[in-house]
C-alpha cells in the first residue's frame, strides 16, 4: 500500500475522483479514504496546514495503515531559476528551515533527537517519479525541498532558505513528513508543483496557479500508480 498525503482539498480531491471502491475512516479529524488506483492500493489522507498537522497525520497513517511508502503531493514556492510555474519539485532531502538552535551552537536546522539536517528522501521513489515525469515530458528537478511553519513571500527569506540550505522550493509539510518516515524507518518522497514565485509577488501568484499546479502533481501520480 502506499501513503499520500496533501495539505489541501486542492491538492488531494482530484487524485480521489481516481480511487476504486474507496472507504473512508476518521482518525484525530484527518479523513484517511483507502482504495485502489489501477492496480495499486492507496491510502491518502489531507492533513492540513503545517509542520504538526503534517506530522499527525504521517505517524497515524503510517500505525493504522502500515504503508510501505509515503509520498506528500502538493504544490511549493520555486526558490531557483531553474524552476517556474507548473514545473516539479522532487526532494531528494528534506530540511526545517525554521528549526534553528543556533544560538546553543548547533547548525542551522539541525534536528535535536536525530540529529541531522537533511533527511534523504528514498531513491527508488526518486527515480520513479521523475522517470514519469520524463515521460510526461514535465519540466522537474531534484533537490533539496525546504519546510517551515511560513508561507514565503519575502524575497529575503527565499533568498536565505535557498542559500542556507541549497534548497529548490519551499511549502510547510514535507520535511515533518520526512522526520516521522525517518524515524519509522519507512521509505518517503515529496513532490511539489511549483505555485509560486516565494516573493513579494506570492500573493498574486498563488490564488492564480495552484489550482494548476496541484493538477500537475496529481497527473504525475497517476502515471506513478498506474506503471
Amino acid at each position: 500500500m502506499i501513503g499520500i498525503i496533501a495539505a489541501m482539498s486542492l491538492e488531494m480531491g482530484h487524485l480521489r475522483t481516481h480511487m476504486n471502491n474507496p472507504v473512508s475512516e476518521t482518525i484525530s479529524g484527518i479523513s484517511f479514504v483507502r482504495g485502489r488506483i489501477g492496480q495499486q492500493e492507496v491510502v491518502t489522507a489531507v492533513c492540513g496546514i503545517g509542520k504538526v498537522f503534517a506530522a499527525l497525520c504521517a505517524q497515524t497513517m503510517i500505525l493504522r495503515y502500515a504503508p510501505s511508502c509515503i509520498i506528500n503531493t502538493g504544490v511549493a514556492g520555486t526558490l531557483t531559476s531553474e524552476l517556474s510555474i507548473g514545473h516539479l519539485a522532487v526532494s531528494s532531502c528534506v530540511v526545517q528551515h525554521d528549526m534553528d538552535t543556533s544560538a546553543i551552537g548547533d547548525p542551522v536546522g539541525l534536528i535535536s533527537g536525530i540529529n541531522v539536517i537533511e533527511i534523504p528522501a528514498d531513491k527508488t521513489l526518486i527515480s520513479r517519479l521523475c522517470d514519469c515525469a520524463n515521460a510526461l515530458q514535465i519540466p522537474t528537478l531534484t533537490g533539496c525541498i525546504a519546510s517551515g511553519d511560513q508561507f514565503v513571500a519575502n524575497p529575503g527569506r527565499k533568498t536565505y532558505i535557498a542559500d542556507t540550505f541549497s534548497a529548490i522550493a519551499c511549502e510547510m509539510e514535507g520535511a515533518a513528513i520526512g522526520q516521522v518516515c525517518y524515524v519509522n524507518h519507512i521509505p518517503f518522497c515529496v513532490l511539489r508543483a511549483i505555485s509560486d514565485s516565494a516573493d513579494g509577488s506570492s500573493h498574486m501568484d498563488y490564488p492564480v496557479f495552484s489550482k494548476m499546479a496541484a493538477d500537475q502533481s496529481v497527473r504525475l501520480l497517476l502515471a506513478y500508480l498506474n506503471e
